[in-house]
């Protein structure tokens, strides 16, 4: 297995059905190729004889910058509408108290300023789904503790403000 600069995983034919095989994978759509001659076998014959079957993709060399690359792909959150648009720090200040409020407006401006707005909306989504489908979390641990948005959002148990923890120490 290979990896590029981009963190896509790329895998060899043998990875790709030993994956699939062990339950590592339960889906083509997730499988990258490396070799051009396989990958066009495979599509030409599920084209013929199997429609319901999605094509495996061949790894494509990227022409663009890494940050590019992350900045397109953190537009795309597969969540719904609802949520992508959501006033996710209207609502967290809603949930904030009031003597807090210093604090969760500092961290906003610095979710802002890393381009983090989405990624509080995604959490959003995460939680509301979880919740809704009674699947438990932890309480919390590493560095996304520091974070008293993370936590009024319901990701982690830990009160940043009360244990005086420092936002930078998850924003590093």
């Amino acid at each position: 297995m290979n990896v590029d600069k981009y963190g896509q995983v790329i895998l060899s034919e043998s990875e790709a059905f030993q994956a699939l095989y062990q339950g590592q994978t339960n889906s083509f759509d997730s499988i990258c190729l490396d070799n051009k001659e396989v990958v066009q076998q495979y599509n030409q014959s599920i084209s013929k004889n199997a429609d319901d079957l999605p094509e495996i993709k061949l790894h494509q060399l990227l022409d663009i910058a890494v940050e590019q690359f992350d900045r397109d792909n953190q537009a795309n959150w597969f969540m719904p509408e609802e949520y992508k648009n959501m006033d996710i720090e209207g609502f967290l200040v809603d949930q904030c108290p009031k003597q807090n409020y210093d604090r969760l407006i500092d961290e906003l401006v610095l979710f802002r300023q890393h381009n983090m707005i989405d990624l509080l909306r995604y959490l959003k989504y995460l939680v509301d789904t979880m919740r809704s489908k009674n699947i438990l979390w932890g309480v919390g641990r590493g560095s996304s503790v520091a974070s008293y948005c993370l936590y009024l959002l319901g990701i982690h148990k830990v009160d940043s403000v009360k244990y005086n923890l420092d936002i930078k120490e998850f924003l590093k």
